[in-house]
């Protein structure tokens, strides 16, 4: 663990295109919710399951959302209204390329910027947002709230306006208060090895080869299907 994060795997989607819920189809032997509890639990001082669903919790306590029905800004606003940590890393269930070095690095790099009025931070992936990859303050919850209330369930505005109100509120500039990242920025600044080395710290071959996909979602039975053939690539 880096410092006092919690961790969210955000699962409560309707997998639609599926056709049955996807946290639970496996990869490479493991459901694609285990993947994901496996990579915050190594960097994550708690670790919760945004999901109604009960079969999720053998891997994690679950976050039931307090508005249902509105995607993944009802799953981040139910974990930062209950969350004990200040700072809390979303992690969608369906993206399993991700290595947790990645994760890691971008939480120990959190202890030496200077975050004056972040709020939020996201990564940018070919210049494209990818707001359910977070990192966010618990502060942001009740702003999340009165979106949802409003019927504005798109996250990446949400939170974006909400991060920007926060930072304003503190006295400093609305743009500090999201932060967008290049995916492939290198957090070298602060960071250094866990304790012990692990199978996990470094980025092997088939990771570097496959980064272009480490932010795809699964969605599709074709999509999985690809997807075990990559099963290399993974670190979990």
């Amino acid at each position: 663990m880096v410092r006092d994060f919690a961790g969210c795997v955000l699962a409560g989607g309707q997998s639609s295109r599926m056709g049955r819920d996807k946290a639970l189809i496996e990869l490479a032997g493991k459901p694609l919710i285990e993947h994901a509890v496996v990579k915050l639990k190594r960097v994550c001082r708690d670790v919760v399951i945004s999901s109604s669903n009960p079969r999720l919790a053998a891997y994690a306590p679950l976050i039931a959302d307090r508005h249902p029905g509105c995607g993944p800004i009802g799953g981040m606003e139910a974990a930062l209204l209950q969350s004990a940590q200040e700072w809390n890393l979303f992690l969608p269930v369906d993206v399993p390329f991700l290595p947790t070095v990645y994760l890691y690095g971008w939480l120990r790099s959190m202890e030496t910027m200077r975050l004056e009025g972040m709020r939020a931070m996201i990564f940018t992936v070919d210049g494209a947002p990818q707001p359910t990859v977070a990192l966010v303050h618990r502060d942001i919850g009740p702003r999340l709230t009165r979106a949802i209330e409003r019927g504005e369930y798109k996250l990446l505005p949400a939170l974006e306006s909400a991060a920007r109100e926060v930072a304003e509120q503190s006295g400093f500039p609305a743009a500090r208060g999201l932060w967008k990242l290049p995916y492939w920025a290198e957090f070298k600044s602060g960071t250094k090895r866990p304790d012990e080395v692990t199978d996990w710290w470094c980025i092997t071959e088939a990771q570097r080869q496959y980064s272009a996909h480490w932010f795809d979602n699964l969605n599709t039975p074709e999509e999985f299907a690809e997807a075990e053939r990559h099963v290399d690539a993974l670190d979990t």
